[in-house]
């Protein structure tokens, strides 16, 4: 019967089919029939796995759709106007990822090979770490990897590391590795996920013993709310653009609205270069324009 490999630090003497059987189990009971599910089309399942990404589901749920209304495949995005896309991408957070699934889908149609399946090549894409591109190898073609998430790493350390802390990832690649199915990898991590997420709302997480566990800083009159306010202001403006005067009086108001100090020009500029560095706007006769 296999085991876990034991050059590991720290492995549980555990039997490895015994945590499969316990999984598959787990996860046939927590199926979740989510509609990016129904699909093997591998742009589809790439823009599910980067919303996903520190959003809740039921967020996604719907904005995925409507995504894929607007653009519904991997050339339509590729030649989509930077607004559009931020424009279809608000309210989902970090609009960095929208500049780089644009960036990403214009570098895959200029691919003769077309979408690629290999590690190597997805994540050499902008905005593609390994946990994505293992899921897009998994979901889409079925193939095995290391999808390592915060759903999947909450059953190992549920089930393999209970009560230790800290444990890292190092420790958890290994194992995840060795569990994932040659056959029906999609299917593999769907029951891990879906273990995982029910683990999350029934017990303390998991997830925070481990070592890659990182608080998310708070939001609210945070720097990178001011960003997404001055890119939602430059979208409403994209026609006419604004001046540096406009930007920090509509930031201001923003900010006044929810009991903070008023922000000045000087503090505006310094936000439009950032997002000009990154690739936002744009300025031409001192109008800042998308």
């Amino acid at each position: 019967m296999s085991t876990w490999p034991q050059d590991v630090a720290l492995v549980p003497q555990v039997e490895l089919n015994d945590f499969c059987d316990l999984v598959w189990r787990r996860g046939l009971e927590r199926f979740r029939d989510l509609p990016w599910r129904h699909t093997h089309d591998p742009y589809a399942i790439w823009i599910s796995e980067v919303m996903l990404q520190q959003t809740q589901v039921t967020r996604v749920d719907g904005r995925w759709q409507r995504w894929l209304e607007r653009f519904p495949s991997v050339e339509s995005l590729a030649q989509a106007a930077p607004a559009h896309v931020l424009e279809e991408w608000q309210g989902m957070g970090y609009n960095r990822r929208a500049l780089a699934l644009l960036s990403a889908a214009q570098a895959i149609v200029a691919r003769p090979q077309g979408f690629p399946t290999e590690v190597r090549d997805l994540v050499a894409l902008p905005g593609i770490g390994p946990a994505t591109a293992a899921g897009i190898r998994a979901f889409a073609f079925d193939l095995p990897g290391v999808y390592l998430e915060t759903n999947v790493r909450t059953v190992f350390l549920h089930e393999l590391f209970p009560g230790e802390e800290g444990v890292s990832d190092k420790v958890l690649v290994p194992l995840v590795e060795t569990s994932c199915p040659q056959e029906n990898p999609r299917g593999w991590y769907y029951a891990l996920l879906d273990y995982g997420a029910w683990l999350k709302r029934t017990v303390p997480n998991p997830s925070r013993r481990s070592r890659a566990h990182v608080r998310q800083s708070k939001f609210e009159g945070s720097h990178r709310q001011k960003r997404a306010e001055v890119v939602r202001l430059l979208l409403d403006a994209r026609e006419r653009g604004l001046s540096e005067a406009d930007v920090a009086c509509g930031l201001s108001r923003f900010e006044q609205a929810a009991g903070r100090a008023a922000v000045s020009q000087s503090d505006a500029h310094d936000l439009l270069v950032e997002l000009e560095r990154e690739g936002f706007c744009r300025v031409s006769d001192d109008m800042w324009r998308m």
